[in-house]
């Protein structure tokens, strides 16, 4: 594919992805980097300009990664300290982001690359995007990775509105479109754009990070959590209940608890909503039976999906469960650990059938507990749903990903 691409540009096509957030962020580990370093491998060059949550406690702002150069070039839109988010005033918030955007634009026009990727149709990558795209004649290729505007924490309507402008504008002016979900794909051709002009990749697996699992850090892991001989419930993001209703599960576990007195419930990730969530794990008298661990680096993350029984994500029925595509579904099939979430968006097609994890009702804690406990009693179903959760991660890997989007990028690059 990348030879037939070479041919039309006498080079080999230089990518550049713009993204919003750090390499250690979902997006960043779980879809932007991978799909990178995957690329590279198969001929393309690639760079990577992304914010950093703390910018200026950076030692180094540019370095290379399995192939891909990566540049942090400003502070991303929030502060991240730990497992703790601050967010910036107004007049903070917009200094950040016109100096955001026109670092992007200074990097982009410095790589003359062949194609734009737009990693999320926010404000401070998209101006860039499409306005360095075009004096340098660029392709440029939106990701619409979630459906920004109804799943993020917004401190004041305007900043909201100005996101949705955004997110339903910038489609227009770009080549190429691709979605995580067929919600995504569905709301761009609502917008009135064509079919053809979007395609569906949803999110996948890195299985290089989620392999050689080092089984002595497992026993500390579980020595250093008082694991032994205990049931864990485990939920593994962000703690931002805009889009991950995390009290769901927790007021579900009061209901595990009851059947199941040795179960432990694990909260791993930080976020703006840690406190309230260990407020109220201590107002149902949970708080010796939930650990909240904070957040981990990504390169630990596996080794927490081993000491699971059960991994989960709960949601409530909104436009943001329906806009994304959960990473923590795939990375659970990796780990040969039983999923449960709720029946929205893409879940039920990727479940399949029979299903490779279970699906409760949409907001509901009792039905979600129901689901949990079910896989708890039933071994032959933790094990079937394991089985075929390994039949079909293999086709979400993203080297099978980064083929499908190398499709993309050779039909937009020979495209006049």
């Amino acid at each position: 594919m990348v030879q037939k691409s070479a041919k039309v540009s006498l080079k080999t096509p230089h990518l550049v992805f713009l993204i919003t957030s750090d390499l250690d962020s979902p997006a960043g580990v779980g879809r932007y980097f991978p799909l990178s370093k995957n690329l590279v491998r198969q001929g393309y060059s690639v760079s990577i300009a992304a914010l950093h949550p703390n910018f200026k406690a950076l030692d180094k702002h540019a370095f290379e990664k399995e192939g891909v150069k990566v540049a942090y070039i400003s502070q991303m839109h929030v502060k991240k300290q730990d497992s703790k988010t601050e967010y910036f005033n107004f007049i903070e918030l917009l200094w950040v982001s016109i100096k955001a955007t026109w670092k992007f634009l200074v990097f982009l026009i410095s790589k003359k690359a062949d194609v734009v990727v737009i990693g999320k149709p926010h404000p401070m990558n998209s101006l860039a995007g499409l306005i360095g795209g075009y004096l340098s004649g660029s392709k440029i290729i939106l990701d619409c990775d979630d459906y920004e505007a109804a799943s993020n924490f917004f401190s004041s309507s305007l900043q909201q509105k100005v996101v949705a402008f955004f997110e339903d504008t910038v489609p227009r002016f770009v080549h190429h479109i691709t979605t995580n979900t067929q919600f995504n794909q569905q709301r761009m051709v609502d917008l009135g754009l064509p079919i053809e002009k979007i395609d569906y990749l949803p999110n996948g697996i890195d299985f290089e990070r989620f392999s050689n699992i080092d089984l002595s850090n497992i026993k500390t892991l579980n020595s250093r959590l008082n694991l032994d001989g205990k049931i864990v419930v485990s939920y593994i993001g962000s703690l931002n209940l805009a889009n991950h209703p995390v009290d769901l599960l927790i007021q579900a576990f009061k209901i595990i608890l009851d059947q199941k007195q040795n179960a432990i419930l694990l909260i791993v990730g930080g976020g703006k909503d840690l406190e309230k969530l260990q407020d109220l794990a201590e107002e149902l008298g949970l708080e010796k039976h939930t650990i909240f661990e904070g957040r981990v680096p990504p390169e630990d993350v596996p080794s927490y999906y081993v000491i699971t029984d059960v991994s989960v994500d709960p949601v409530e029925d909104t436009l943001a469960a329906k806009g994304r595509c959960p990473l923590k579904l795939f990375e659970s099939w990796a780990m040969r650990t039983p999923f449960v979430t709720a029946d929205i968006g893409d879940r039920r097609a990727l479940a399949g059938e029979p299903p490779a994890f279970l699906l409760s009702s949409p907001g509901d804690y009792h039905d979600l507990a129901e689901k949990i406990l079910k896989i708890l009693h039933e071994p032959m179903l933790a094990n079937s749903l394991v089985t075929q959760g390994l039949a079909k991660v293999n086709q979400f890997s993203w080297q099978n990903l980064a083929e499908e989007f190398s499709k993309i990028l050779e039909k937009i690059i020979i495209k006049p």
